[in-house]
């Protein structure tokens, strides 16, 4: 008997040794995370958002199994913006990484996965990083290449992955083909282009029709993609302990979406799921319909909770999910735009859910200054000959080309499409002065760093250079604010900053005297504004040359822009010179250059999408010297016929 209890003793030990182990290991077992990121792609462009003229079975899937976030922006409405704030979990104009698509110089540890990999997490990216800093994106990361996997032998047995997929299947690149001649027939994907319902937005043509249909077909490859992954985790067994995040980068390729701040640039398709194992981390609900506003800036916290790495203070995103998810609710949420390439033009958006708030700082610079890549899209070009052809009779399809006001309201709940202002409604006077408030809030709280002329960006930890030097950037945020919303009695104000040390104030004063020359509320061209025209900074040199321009010295001026002191600056004058160029009062005295402008555009390269050529030659269709359609060259009709007869793959696969 002694030695039979001893054996049923053994038994049960060794039985609740076993079960102890078991559940220390269940204890410490962490979940795997991954993320399916695609780009150029709307919210409103997948059937479960409501889109009826698509096909896409596996995201619809996806959202009704898992979390279907009806709120969430990317911080920014282009690529390298928007993925500066995915990586440091921070607005991307904190560290100065707002300007699309130029690397900076930023602080060291600001990449999130670094933290994941120190708590024993294998981290993957295949392979997409253009973070705009000059550190080395792959640093952070386990493997970044394109062979990079969460199956990769190099991943130790039982350890928890973070990898994170990009596919450019959806990218612009894909409608970029100049023409839509030998397009294929996007019938034979369940698209019927005569049939598809546009954006109020944008013009009825055929070309827009022909875009949106080729970028709806991408969707469609985007959730075969999907599919492979589901397929895969399946099949490898990680499907139970994988938690996935799919979603876009930014806005969709329709004219007025990517590059705006529209919700057509910024409100993105997201979706989580949690396997029926790790749903206790979603907190109350792990499945349904989400309509709290949620922003970039909240995934890189959500991944680290998730793992049960609490997220540094630094971090100004908040974690949604986890051991360490906010209980916060965010009543108010904001993006950035910094550029549309060359054209430097700083703007900021803000909602509530219901009203959203957009603050262009440089309100002469039309929204529609060219992109010349988004413009080798035939929708772009259609659109902008129309408009700027004056054979336009809608006037909504005109907004994004004409100079705008320094503040827009927008009801969403009413006004979805963004077209009716209502800024200057005294009915709306409250909500305009709270959002106001809560965006200039904003930018001092996250110490807005993308107000910097991109000179004062250069070889030097911006970042770490304002705090060192106590720069005083309350003074600039008001200069900065001031300027945009400029009346007459502000003038010496601008005056007396035309003389500052700092050349971000000096830039700033001469936009605000800029501002008032547009608007004819000042008429006479300020001696030390005048004598900017000849600062070092190319780019004061030229702002303050367009405001000379409209305060009584338009033939300097418009010298200065065409003639720029180093030739490596043409394309900041060229700029400004495309914003003059489409003010009728201004084209006689643009004209007086015809003769050079239409030697830079022949002389000049034109093959790259910022080269100055083919800004000479923006310059040229604006003042009906050229067609548009002749914009990059007779080069680009071939090209674009590869590109319609092709098809991008569906890239990169789980490996």
């Amino acid at each position: 008997m002694k030695n039979l209890s001893l054996l049923m003793c053994t038994a049960f030990c060794g039985l609740h040794t076993a079960q102890a182990d078991a559940a220390d290991n269940k204890k410490n077992e962490r979940p795997n995370i991954l993320w399916l990121t695609f780009e150029d792609t709307s919210a409103y462009e997948f059937g479960c958002y409501g889109n009826k003229d698509v096909h896409t079975p596996n995201a619809d899937s996806l959202a009704a199994r898992g979390i279907q976030f009806m709120n969430a922006w990317s911080v920014a409405p282009q690529s390298s913006a928007a993925r500066s704030s995915l990586i440091t979990g921070c607005y991307s104009s904190t560290y100065g990484m707002d300007v699309h698509p130029v690397p900076y110089d930023t602080p060291a540890n600001i990449f999130f996965p670094q933290w994941l990999r120190e708590a024993g997490y294998y981290c993957t990216n295949n392979s997409k990083t253009h973070y705009n800093s000059t550190t080395d994106n792959k640093s952070c990361w386990d493997e970044c290449t394109r062979e990079a996997s969460y199956n990769s032998p190099k991943r130790g047995k039982d350890q928890p992955f973070f990898a994170v997929y990009n596919t450019v299947t959806s990218h612009m690149g894909r409608i970029r083909t100049f023409h839509t001649d030998g397009r294929r027939d996007y019938t034979q994907e369940g698209i019927y282009p005569e049939l598809l319902t546009l954006p109020a937005y944008v013009p009825d043509l055929p070309e827009v029709r022909s875009d949106y249909a080729g970028h709806l077909e991408a969707v469609q490859d985007v959730d075969t993609w999907l599919g492979f992954f589901l397929k895969d985790l399946k099949e490898k067994g990680l499907d139970d302990n994988t938690i996935i995040f799919f979603f876009s980068d930014h806005g969709g390729c329709v004219p007025r979406g990517k590059g705006y701040l529209y919700e057509s640039g910024l409100e993105v398709p997201l979706i989580a799921y949690f396997p029926p194992k790790w749903q206790h981390l979603a907190g109350e609900k792990a499945s349904g319909k989400d309509y709290s506003l949620v922003n970039f800036t909240d995934l890189g916290p959500t991944v680290l909770s998730l793992a049960g790495v609490k997220p540094p203070k630094h971090m100004q995103g908040k974690a949604l999910f986890g051991k360490y998810a906010s209980d916060e609710k965010r009543e108010i949420q904001f993006a950035l735009a910094a550029n549309q390439l060359h054209h430097f033009m700083p703007v900021r958006a803000v909602t509530d859910g219901r009203f959203k708030y957009i603050r262009s700082y440089i309100p002469y610079r039309q929204f529609a200054l060219r992109n010349y890549y988004q413009w080798g899209m035939p929708s772009n070009k259609a659109w902008d000959k129309l408009v700027l052809g004056g054979h336009n009779t809608n006037p909504d399809w005109a907004q994004t080309f004409n100079a705008h006001p320094a503040e827009m309201l927008f009801d969403l709940e009413k006004d979805p499409g963004e077209l009716h202002n209502l800024s200057d409604s005294p009915e709306y006077a409250e909500v305009l002065v709270k959002m106001r408030t809560a965006l200039s809030d904003h930018i001092r709280a996250t110490k807005d760093l993308g107000f910097f002329i991109p000179t004062s960006r250069e070889n030097v930890v911006l970042y770490d250079k304002v705090r060192k030097e106590k720069y005083p950037l309350n003074e600039l945020y008001n200069l900065v604010e001031l300027a945009g919303t400029a009346h007459a009695d502000d003038a010496p104000v601008f005056e007396k900053a035309l003389s500052s040390q700092y050349p971000e104030m000096r830039y700033w004063a001469s936009v605000g005297l800029a501002q008032l020359g547009a608007k004819g509320e000042l008429k006479t061209c300020p001696a030390p504004l005048l004598a900017l025209l000849k600062d070092a900074d190319p780019y004061i040199a030229c702002e303050a040359a367009y405001a000379a321009a409209y305060l009584g010295e338009t033939a300097k001026g418009i010298e200065r822009l065409n003639n720029p002191a180093k030739e490596a600056d043409r394309k900041i004058g060229y700029s400004l010179l495309e914003c003059l160029s489409l003010d009728k009062a201004m084209q006689p005295a643009i004209r007086v250059h015809l003769a050079d402008l239409k030697d830079k555009a022949e002389t000049l390269p034109r093959k790259a999408n910022e080269d100055a050529g083919l800004m000479a030659r923006g310059i040229l269709v604006n003042l009906g010297e050229m067609d548009i359609k002749n914009l990059h060259g007779p080069e680009s009709y071939k090209a674009g016929l590869k590109l319609n007869h092709g098809r991008r793959p569906m890239v990169p696969l789980p490996n």
